[in-house]
């Protein structure tokens, strides 16, 4: 049984695809193929989400080394969602891109991509992004500036500091401008104030020490788009986001905590007024998470999320996400597990946004290559 607990844990700690289907290697060429099959099911109070939520996502990861210091790399991942009918449409769009980016890294000075890709943000989020079903992260969304995956992201980034200091990385971002006016193709697709930026930046920075602690920190603003500032509520010309967190992760226990404030930056909107939508100035986020793997391959995970709006307009502060996560997830080996995942909401029933506060279940079985 501790060979299950030792291989599962290898897996966890390890880069996507890591793990993968090996395709094609040969003369300094590589090309890996990785995926998971997710069968889901939800259930919740008030019908919020319920029923089939499977799918499907795939991925290559490739490299090809130019000479003894240079290297190119790639990625690409792609969802299919397995819960619609032949031919039926998607209308939540989870048929999508997740990821698709190339870059060049020099041995000891780090590596440069450009692409569709994590934001440099989601690098302290990550660290609580472990529930196998609800990570309803308090600041982490896609295409959400640089908070979660998004587009046109020129990432630089730097492990053990030019080779000096084990340990010790950080990452520089630069993000072009994605507004409803542009011809840039992205838009033409998503067609929402939401998911467009103006140009931004941002930097991020870890250590972990010997005793396997982790210290993270991040930074990342962007100019918001005329529509954006246009809307109901959060005024300003910035988006920005600081997050702090702290991680250990040795011997199968994981614990992780972070806080951090955004302003103009978490999109809100009243389902009791559909006219107040927009952002709130000022958010105030906390994300804690603890779990144990078990040596024969059993993982319970208790979490907590909150993001307070503050000084939202017409209605002052207001919580926007508060809820305990208590999962359990069972590994009949790396490649299979079985879990379940339990929501409970902690919004009150009357708040002021009319956001959903039913508690909500989650099952499902995933195999993973």
């Amino acid at each position: 049984m501790k060979k299950i607990a030792l291989a599962v844990l290898a897996t966890l700690v390890a880069a996507p695809g890591l793990h993968a289907a090996e395709i094609y290697n040969k003369d300094g060429n590589k090309l890996d193929f990785y995926g998971s099959m997710r069968a889901r099911h939800y259930f919740s109070d008030n019908k919020t989400i319920d029923g089939d939520a499977s799918y499907v996502r795939l991925g290559f990861k490739g490299q090809t080394q130019i000479n003894d210091q240079l290297t190119g790399y790639g990625q690409w991942e792609y969802n299919v969602q397995a819960n619609n009918t032949e031919g039926g449409t998607d209308a939540t769009n989870n048929t999508k891109t997740r990821l698709g980016f190339a870059g060049l890294k020099l041995k000891n000075f780090g590596s440069l991509d450009y692409g569709r890709n994590w934001g440099i943000a989601y690098d302290v989020a990550a660290i609580t992004d472990t529930a196998p079903i609800f990570d309803d992260l308090t600041y982490s969304y896609a295409d959400n500036f640089m908070t979660g995956r998004s587009t046109g992201l020129l990432t630089y980034r730097n492990n053990d500091f030019f080779g000096l200091v084990d340990g010790l990385k950080f990452g520089l971002q630069y993000q072009g401008a994605n507004d409803e006016n542009s011809n840039n193709a992205r838009n033409k697709t998503i067609g929402t104030v939401n998911k467009a930026n103006g140009d931004g930046y941002g930097l991020s920075a870890s250590y972990t020490t010997p005793i396997d602690v982790t210290i993270l920190g991040t930074y990342a603003t962007s100019k918001r788009t005329a529509p954006q500032q246009a809307m109901t509520l959060g005024k300003g010309d910035n988006a920005d986001i600081w997050a702090t967190g702290l991680k250990y992760d040795h011997a199968g226990i994981y614990l992780a905590g972070l806080y951090g404030q955004g302003h103009n930056l978490t999109p809100i909107k009243s389902s009791i007024d559909t006219s107040r939508s927009g952002y709130a100035n000022k958010t105030d986020n906390i994300e804690v998470v603890a779990s144990y793997l078990f040596d024969f391959g059993l993982k319970p995970m208790v979490g907590y999320f909150q993001s307070k709006g503050k000084d939202i307009e017409k209605i002052g502060d207001a919580d926007l996400v508060k809820y305990y996560d208590v999962s359990m997830t069972y590994f009949f080996n790396k490649n299979m597990n079985t879990y379940v995942d339990y929501k409970i909401n902690r919004l009150d029933k009357d708040n002021p946004l009319g956001i959903a506060n039913d508690n909500q279940v989650g099952v499902g079985l995933q195999y993973q290559f």
